[in-house]
Order: C-alpha cells, then sequence, then structure tokens
C-alpha cells in the first residue's frame, strides 16, 4: 500500500529532527561543561519530547 502525503510530510519531518540532533552532537564538544549541562537541561524540558511522540506513534496502532 503506497504512503499517503501526509506519511510521508511526517518522515520527512523525522528526517529533519535527525539532522538537528546531528547537528547538536557535533557542537557539544566545543561546549564547556556548564554549557552542555545547560543544553541537557533545555532538552529535558522539552515538550514534546522524542519519547512522548514516540509514545504517541505506537499507541495509535
Amino acid at each position: 500500500m503506497p504512503l499517503s502525503g501526509e506519511a510521508i510530510r511526517t518522515m520527512n519531518y523525522v528526517d529533519d529532527i535527525s539532522v538537528t540532533l546531528r547537528r547538536i552532537l557535533t557542537v557539544l564538544p566545543s561546549l564547556t561543561d556548564e554549557e552542555r549541562q545547560r543544553v541537557a537541561d533545555h532538552i529535558k524540558g522539552a515538550e514534546p519530547s522524542y519519547e512522548t511522540v514516540v509514545q504517541a506513534v505506537q499507541a495509535k496502532k
């Protein structure tokens, strides 16, 4: 069964997230310990989180 345009767009969003995460990983070595901690806290507080989205996708089965 072919994918809908909405499913393809959603998969492209996931690809965009992956690119962003790779950029974050690339920058992390250049940050101080304090900066890394602040970034970590910011990521932990972000909503919706990646885990929240994965749970929502799995719940819709």
